[in-house]
């Protein structure tokens, strides 16, 4: 069967995405693995679908390049907000649901295959700690560690030694490396579960490596500056003093398409 594909990327972090309002793309893991495939395939961190929703202008389905289906990914979803823009869905302020629930997108402003895009996070509600570390769930577990001279981590082998930490982590997490650079400024190297891989940008990456640093370091700063290999973005969130609750966190950045085609099923 011929797809209809386009490829975006936002901070250098590359997708897939599939218009599949009409049910005819069946998301199989081993054809999304081949598709997301470097060598053999398109090439992308990930691959997203979107489908028709009743209630809400549609729906986000998210699966890592291994062909796993993810529940959320932050930079993804500015990608998938623009895709939408692209296609005419929805106004200026997009309704979405992914796995991990109902996410609202802002489109700051476009131009051509250029987009702006303010993404809406899910809530963060609990925080766990160990020796110089810490772990939540910000559409998707993440662990979180500072560190002085972040050019000098290895972040592939480090990071895949602690995503398979089955007696901390039972179900696998993203890593996040995170150089504090000033007040409110951070950078972030992320390995990806789902990836296998450290990638350029990973944006619930730096919405975790944003909150820790409130949680942790800057207790009065609510507005993060963040540096990823692949570009910038930012994270603001508000927080109740004293709890582990976040809200109204938002994830800002850059999406862009970067071009579109077609694949038959068969010849992957």
């Amino acid at each position: 069967m011929l797809t209809e594909f386009a490829k975006y990327e936002g901070a250098g972090n590359d997708f897939i995405l599939i218009d599949n309002r009409e049910g005819l793309f069946t998301p199989d893991p081993a054809l999304i693995a081949r598709l997301c495939d470097r060598h053999f395939g398109i090439g992308a961190d990930g691959l997203m679908t979107l489908a028709r929703n009743a209630e809400i202008d549609c729906s986000m389905r998210y699966y890592n390049a291994d062909g796993s289906e993810g529940e959320m990914c932050g930079n993804g979803a500015r990608c998938f907000t623009l895709f939408a823009e692209h296609l005419g869905i929805g106004g200026e302020t997009k309704f979405f649901d992914a796995a991990d629930g109902l996410h609202i997108a802002r489109i700051h402003r476009t131009k051509g295959f250029f987009g702006e895009i303010e993404l809406g996070m899910i809530a963060v509600r609990e925080i766990r700690t160990g020796d110089n570390w810490w772990f939540l769930n910000t559409g998707v577990p993440h662990y979180v560690e500072f560190v002085d001279d972040l050019e000098a981590v290895d972040v592939v082998s480090r990071g895949r030694a602690i995503r398979y930490d089955s007696a901390r982590f039972p179900q696998g997490t993203n890593v996040n490396f995170v150089q504090v650079t000033g007040t409110g400024a951070l950078s972030v190297r992320t390995y990806e579960r789902g990836v296998e891989d450290e990638t350029l940008a990973c944006g619930t990456g730096v919405t975790a490596a944003a909150i820790i640093t409130n949680f942790a370091l800057q207790h009065d700063t609510h507005h993060y500056r963040i540096t990823v290999r692949g570009g910038q973005l930012s994270v603001r969130f508000t927080h109740e003093a004293h709890t582990q609750t976040y809200t109204d966190i938002r994830l800002t950045g850059p999406a862009r398409r970067v071009f579109g085609g077609t694949f038959e099923s068969e010849n992957f």
